[in-house]
């Protein structure tokens, strides 16, 4: 079953333990590198209610107003959007991710965002109407935007890629191209004790970035092998990496983090393709058109 690996609920008590949103969001970033240097400053963590808890996801800033992130971040959020561009959020519990004052689990619009380094800023989420939630291959739609409530100063948005930029990866050349995926996601390594079998850890939350292999493109998806043992590529997705993004080699954004098919992280990542119709056209109408 596909799961969306990238949403992770965030626990009311701990804050920030690791929960499956079903059917099959993503996650963390498998291997990969953290990103210290802030290479991708225009990715950003967000963090939201919906009626079954607290969740984050991963977004990227596309005007100095709208994130651009997965409609299952998005779908059904109560209250405010959240998020932080600093690419290092916590190494351990209890997490310092803000919330709510009076946290009556009914949003983040109330009242302050606490004292995170780095600026907190607010928006409001709307998913594509297309949206499929994972129902239907052919129009999965899982595209979502967060518009701000003031603009992001000093951090210069991303290019959205030009239509249909990814079928000029066409196979055979699919195979052996490279992209870079972006997230705050859940790391895969052992525990400090316990079982020792790599599973994903809650900490550290911070910014990370690897290289994945081009496997499959379809009308709606980019499918590509997650697994850091794969000698062409440095790893994949995970837990929290939900909606952030997939740059080509001209470093336009082509997908946002949409399912992963393993509970360890370690297979094939689904990622949904924003460089088509039906996710422009609808993009447009919060002012975020594609490179030219």
């Amino acid at each position: 079953m596909r799961k969306r690996l990238h949403a992770v609920l965030i626990g009311l008590v701990a804050l920030l333990g690791v929960g499956l949103v079903a059917p099959a969001p993503a996650g963390a970033i498998t291997g990969g590198t953290v990103d210290t240097a802030n290479k991708y400053s225009n990715v950003g963590i967000i963090a939201f209610y919906d009626a079954t808890g607290r969740y984050r996801c991963t977004a990227t800033l596309v005007t100095p107003t709208v994130l651009l992130t997965a409609a299952h971040c998005t779908q059904g959020t109560l209250g405010k959007t959240i998020v932080n561009f600093n690419p290092f959020i916590d190494d351990a519990p209890p997490s310092s991710l803000p919330r709510a004052a009076d946290d009556t689990g009914d949003g983040l619009s109330k009242t302050g965002y606490g004292t995170m380094t780095g600026p907190w800023y607010s928006g409001t989420a709307y998913t594509h109407p297309q949206y499929s939630d994972f129902t239907d291959m052919k129009n999965w739609n899982d595209v979502g935007v967060v518009v701000l409530d003031k603009a992001v100063a000093g951090i210069t948005p991303a290019r959205l890629a030009p239509r249909n930029r990814l079928d000029t990866y066409a196979q055979p050349a699919l195979n052996k191209t490279l992209f870079t995926v972006v997230g705050y996601g859940t790391e895969v390594r052992q525990a400090t004790e316990g079982p020792q079998k790599p599973t994903p850890q809650s900490y550290p939350i911070v910014r990370r970035y690897t290289d994945v292999v081009g496997q499959k493109l379809t009308p709606q998806i980019l499918q590509v092998n997650g697994n850091e043992h794969d000698p062409r590529g440095g790893g994949g997705s995970c837990f929290g990496d939900s909606g952030g993004p997939t740059f080509d080699r001209a470093g336009y954004l082509v997908t946002v983090t949409s399912y992963g098919y393993t509970s360890n992280c370690r297979y094939i990542d689904g990622l949904q393709r924003v460089d088509i119709k039906v996710a422009q056209d609808w993009l447009a109408t919060f002012g975020v058109k594609p490179a030219a």
